[in-house]
């Protein structure tokens, strides 16, 4: 099965990147909270982690979406899995993971996706096949539209 991953770029508004930097910053502090919480307490399970963070974060972040919170969720027990067995095998050495920049998917059913569609700024957008092994951040092609 071929799948391929998009990155795109755009140039938005000030209020809007201040905007979606507000977002980010919510969305990379759900995923450290429940990537350290789920190395120390040893709890590895999606929906274990969901029902304890869920509802925090949704009275902490009540303008965040929740499927943007879901998705964080689910990034921060993938990062503590991915941490766990590296511990396991002797690769890491610190006691818990550092969580320093998070990748947020938008879908059409998403949070402000309507923002992206009805945009008129140019877009720059990279398509990169997904592979099986970590690489670099080298993309195959770009092209604008």
């Amino acid at each position: 099965m071929l799948r391929r991953a998009v990155a795109v770029e755009l140039e938005v508004a000030k209020e809007l990147n201040r905007l979606l930097c507000s977002v980010e910053a919510a969305y990379l502090s759900i995923v450290r909270e429940v990537a350290v919480y789920a190395v120390m307490n040893n709890v590895t399970s999606a929906n274990k982690l969901h029902g304890l963070f869920y509802y925090r974060c949704r009275s902490e972040y009540p303008s965040l979406n929740s499927s943007l919170i879901q998705q964080a969720i689910k990034q921060g027990a993938e990062t503590a899995k991915q941490f766990i067995e590296r511990r396991r095998k002797g690769l890491v050495s610190k006691p818990y993971p550092e969580v320093k920049n998070v990748s947020i998917r938008f879908v059409e059913t998403t949070w402000n996706y309507e923002e992206f569609v009805k945009s008129i700024a140019p877009v720059r957008i990279a398509i990169s096949p997904i592979s099986t092994g970590r690489r670099g951040r080298g993309r195959s092609g770009r092209f604008e539209a």
